[in-house]
């Protein structure tokens, strides 16, 4: 898991770029819709408008779910003394309901879903993108080491050492056949 911020910082770190990040959504958006409503000849200016009275408002409100949502997650690690996608994942659900509750239980309960559901998604594709960075690290590190040892072996023998190309072209990835999808089925006996 990438690292973070220790806890009391991560709340401002969240807010800060939950707010850059809503305010400069909100710019791009309210901007074209500004530019898109506004008559012919005062349309930059009302573009321009639309972003001054609508896109701090939407910054506030992603700063709002960022704060709940690390204070929520930094409670979790605190509660559960471990730092795991479950703790993300819950944070996401609570926050989610929390920030609906004035609108009844069915949307907050609605709302709570949609935030852990999209939490569990972002924490599933970090989690796999992060499996896939280390199996490609320990096959580089397989690499180097067969290298390296045929090299020792190589200087053992008094045979001179590899130069930079024969090494470069040793690590190149060589391109693996993968079967299809259907393969399995239609094995040549």
């Amino acid at each position: 898991m990438a690292q973070r911020e220790p806890c009391p910082d991560r709340f401002f770190d969240d807010l800060g770029g939950a707010f850059s990040m809503g305010a400069l959504g909100g710019a791009i958006f309210y901007f074209l819709k500004g530019f898109y409503s506004a008559p012919s000849r005062e349309r930059f200016r009302g573009g321009l408008m639309a972003v001054k009275t609508r896109a701090p408002i939407l910054g506030g409100s992603f700063a709002m779910w960022g704060g709940l949502f690390s204070t929520f997650d930094c409670f979790l690690l605190w509660y559960r003394q471990e730092d795991s996608p479950v703790n993300a994942v819950a944070s996401g659900f609570i926050t989610g309901g929390l920030l609906a509750v004035r609108s009844g239980f069915q949307i907050a309960w609605r709302n709570a879903v949609a935030g852990g559901v999209i939490l569990a998604i972002i924490e599933g594709v970090n989690v796999g993108y992060t499996n896939m960075m280390i199996r490609q690290q320990m096959l580089m590190v397989q690499e180097m080491s067969k290298l390296q040892e045929e090299r020792i072996q190589r200087q053992m023998k008094g045979l001179p050492d590899l130069t930079p190309e024969e090494i470069n072209e040793r690590m190149e990835p060589k391109p693996e056949k993968k079967p299809g999808f259907f393969s399995g089925m239609f094995k040549k006996a």
